[in-house]
């Protein structure tokens, strides 16, 4: 059973803790108390990983109302270099969040 125990735990990367792997035994047949598993992960010294839910902490109801819309739907600039456009995204690693940016500079050709 402990071995069971750590092989799903190391399975799911180690975030499953003894409610999952609970649920996870008893869909293999186990009948397993959640407290048992608890107390099984405790003697093998293995605990989840609790990850920390994303909190949105930069909310501003007016913050679209502060941009002014300078391009005005032109997406073909008639000089080189006027125009960009770039975004922001994280992607979340073992270690925490790393951040993907991208910059693009919008460029007509004639």
């Amino acid at each position: 059973m402990k071995k069971g125990i750590v092989k799903i735990h190391n399975e799911s990367k180690q975030i499953y803790g003894a409610p999952k792997i609970t649920e996870t035994l008893k869909s293999k047949g186990y009948v397993v108390a959640e407290k048992t598993v608890g107390n099984y992960m405790r003697e093998e010294g293995i605990k989840a990983i609790w990850v920390k839910p994303f909190v949105r902490t930069t909310i501003d109801s007016d913050f679209d109302n502060k941009f002014k819309n300078i391009l005005n739907r032109e997406f073909n600039p008639t000089t080189p270099n006027t125009v960009w456009v770039t975004d922001i995204t994280y992607c979340y690693t073992l270690t925490g969040f790393v951040y993907l940016t991208s910059v693009m500079a919008c460029i007509h050709a004639k």
